[in-house]
């Protein structure tokens, strides 16, 4: 469970730097890099919310909850420090993160019927 709360945080950063990201210019010039900017930053959001789920449902209530309280205080962090030309490339690596951090914590679960 170590990697919970990291893998959330990680995983917010991700989807609100693609969420965020409006303008060509804050986006990959390719299409197919586009494309995948936003497949991956729209799944770090659905993994998120999955995960807050999933904490909710199988750990203690403020587990979950101090997750969501970090994942909003990193994005506004992030969000204060202001649009970088680095935050594609940065959103992906993010997600990508997350989303392994993620698996390492669901794997480690114990099995829901023994």
């Amino acid at each position: 469970m170590r990697f919970y709360f990291p893998a959330l945080l990680a995983l917010a950063v991700a989807a609100m730097i693609e969420a965020r990201s409006n303008s060509p210019g804050l986006r990959p010039a390719s299409p197919f890099g586009d494309r995948l900017f936003m497949v991956l930053g729209r799944g770090a959001f659905l993994l998120w919310l999955a995960m807050l789920g999933w904490g909710f449902w199988r750990l203690n209530w403020w587990v979950p909850l101090a997750g969501l309280v970090g994942s909003l205080a990193v994005n506004a962090l992030v969000l204060r420090a202001g649009a970088m030309r680095s935050w594609p490339a940065l959103s992906e690596a993010l997600a990508l993160a997350g989303a392994v951090m993620a698996g390492v914590v669901l794997y480690a679960a114990e099995p829901l019927f023994n």
